[in-house]
């Protein structure tokens, strides 16, 4: 397959996976209200990813390994310190420009207990695999493309999911976000995803996404808990 082709097919099957899984999270309720819809998206999202990641495993290399313990802090660092600058600086300016620095609705909706299963722990991976297991290495062959930022080199597969990753939250507008939030979720997700993407692809193994991903969601967490 021609890499014009792997892109088009990678950025369809996402963006159609993200699609199937937010409409069925919408429209589908679990009895219990211990399991928030975003646990249905998730799910959704979960077995449809794992699904073309072995219906296309001739075009999508995906690899997940134990990590080694000494090379975890770094990746787990900058996906907590991103969150940390990045949100901060935001609310700042948000507040500056006569915003109202809001929660996220899922956290704000969510106890301790939900945030940490459902989103700190659930959403991560759920969300990693469709946009780093699937899409970033979908568009591996693409890997000689991409920019020099300092010492970094950022490949255009890792631009590009990451990319995805934060307009994809654009969705939040359809849960009355307001825009100041949706313009601070997006720009985080997209650095989240920058490191994230990186980090997979410097040790060639998915588990290093999801430690960033879950390390950016740790922020959301220990709020929850204290609040």
């Amino acid at each position: 397959m021609k890499k014009s082709q792997l892109l088009i097919l990678g950025l369809v099957i996402t963006l159609a996976i993200f699609a199937l899984a937010t409409v069925a999270g919408k429209y589908f309720t679990l009895e219990s209200s211990f399991f928030p819809n975003s646990f249905i998206t998730h799910t959704v999202m979960l077995v449809l990813t794992v699904a073309v990641i072995f219906g296309l495993k001739k075009y999508v290399p995906f690899r997940m390994a134990m990590p080694w313990p000494t090379s975890i802090w770094k990746p787990a660092l900058f996906g907590f310190l991103s969150a940390v600058i990045v949100n901060i600086l935001l609310a700042v300016i948000t507040v500056l420009a006569g915003g109202n620095v809001e929660a996220h609705p899922l956290v704000e909706a969510s106890t301790p207990l939900q945030t940490f299963l459902f989103i700190f722990i659930y959403a991560s991976i759920a969300e990693e695999l469709l946009l780093r297991g699937f899409l970033q290495n979908m568009l591996s062959p693409l890997h000689d493309r991409g920019i020099r930022f300092f010492k970094v080199r950022l490949s255009l597969p890792v631009i590009l999911s990451a990319v995805v990753f934060g307009l994809i939250h654009l969705v939040l507008l359809t849960s009355g976000a307001g825009g100041f939030l949706v313009v601070r979720v997006v720009i985080f997700t997209t650095i989240l995803g920058l490191f994230a993407g990186y980090y997979q692809e410097k040790y060639n193994n998915f588990s290093y996404a999801v430690i960033v991903h879950m390390a950016g969601n740790l922020m959301g967490l220990v709020g929850a808990l204290i609040s």
